[in-house]
């Protein structure tokens, strides 16, 4: 995997993060989840070593890496704590790149430093209630009054609400009783007319800041569009393919930290006079676990390096994304069986990563969503006779 994909600069991204998530993530990581505590000191640390600016381009503050740096870094911290990971994660794919890929010049100036430094923390607002999979229906609408436009509406399940400054989102934008399609929009999160909802009581995830938000009269400077009205849902689509490598990513960090606890409780653990690995039947078990996170290393990290050399990536994205999501949620559920009725007790981590894992299979797009883009992409050159 090394040769195959990295460089130094890579092994180098890997060691630093591997560092950090052990000295600084794991100390905490259990209480946080306890507590669904939001990692904010160590946001503000994750900022300080280029984390939060990891693809963003160096002339805008960020540590211009490249995609298999990015998928590396979510990697490490996912094996320690998912919920620091898709902090990082969601600020990065969703909360900075419609800004890198739909901004001019001066929104790019005026956030994106910010948002590398992590002196801001980026959210992204897109799934509504009746607009999750079916991401078209996009009820939220944007009316243009002559000077503004007033967005009434809300977002579901938005990652980094409660502790964003800045939120891009999509919207119906209607002009003269007309409506011209989906757009997207950045603004601060405190603007007047947005209102955040309570945290939400989440299964997994639980240190992760997860909310609902509501426009009500929201006035929005017509600058504050990113590109024009038809280019909103497009690019918001290119955003998610994206995300679904970062989803990947996090699936073989969470399925590894489990896998890691499996394997060490195997060698220690003694039944019948020997060490429970020799059985087979927990043998295999491991051997399964640790096979399909390599195959689905291979496929993210594909995924990552056709991003990385500007070549369409969309259907690897959602291959790899449901392939690693589906193996993290069958080794997360094989770790706890290793340990047994210590599996099912919060002294041992390997339920924490069982309950981080099963949102895995539902964000950026459903395993049913990947199913339907997969079929779509291999019968896109298929003659059907």
């Amino acid at each position: 995997m090394d040769k195959l994909f990295f460089n130094d600069d890579h092994l180098m991204i890997r060691d630093m993060v591997r560092d950090f998530a052990e000295t600084e993530v794991r100390p905490v990581a259990k209480e946080m989840d306890r507590k669904e505590k939001f990692p904010k000191k160590l946001v503000a640390q994750m900022g300080k070593l280029g984390l939060m600016g990891t693809i963003i381009p160096e002339k805008y503050g960020g540590a211009g890496l490249d995609m298999i740096s990015f998928v590396t870094a979510i990697i490490e911290l996912a094996r320690v704590d998912a919920s620091v990971a898709i902090t990082m994660a969601a600020h990065t794919s969703l909360g900075s790149v419609p800004i890198l890929l739909l901004g001019n010049e001066k929104q790019k100036q005026t956030y994106l430093p910010r948002l590398a430094s992590g002196e801001i923390i980026g959210a992204f607002g897109l799934t509504e209630p009746d607009a999750g999979s079916d991401a078209g229906a996009t009820r939220t609408k944007a009316i243009w009054d002559g000077n503004n436009y007033i967005v009434n509406g809300g977002k579901i399940f938005i990652t980094n609400a409660g502790e964003a400054g800045l939120l891009s989102f999509t919207s119906q934008v209607e002009v003269n009783n007309e409506l011209k399609g989906i757009a997207a929009f950045v603004i601060p999160i405190k603007t007047a007319g947005l209102e955040i909802g309570p945290k939400e009581k989440k299964m997994g995830w639980r240190a992760s800041d997860t909310r609902q938000l509501f426009f009500k009269d929201l006035k929005v400077p017509p600058e504050a569009m990113l590109g024009q009205v038809a280019d909103g849902f497009k690019f918001f689509l290119k955003t998610l393919t994206s995300g679904r490598i970062s989803i990947g990513a996090l699936s073989i960090g969470t399925a590894l930290g489990a896998y890691e606890n499996a394997l060490q409780y195997a060698t220690e653990r003694e039944a019948f006079g020997k060490p429970i690995y020799k059985f087979q039947s927990i043998g295999f078990k491991l051997a399964d676990m640790a096979t399909e996170i390599e195959a689905a290393k291979l496929m993210v990290y594909h995924a990552a390096w056709l991003k990385d050399k500007g070549m369409d990536f969309t259907k690897q994205a959602a291959m790899a994304k449901l392939f690693a999501s589906e193996m993290a949620m069958k080794s997360t559920t094989e770790a706890i069986q290793v340990l047994g009725g210590y599996g099912y007790v919060k002294e041992y981590d390997v339920e924490r990563f069982f309950r981080d894992a099963k949102v895995l299979e539902i964000g950026e797009g459903t395993s049913e969503v990947q199913r339907i883009i997969i079929t779509r992409e291999i019968l896109k050159d298929f003659k059907i006779p």
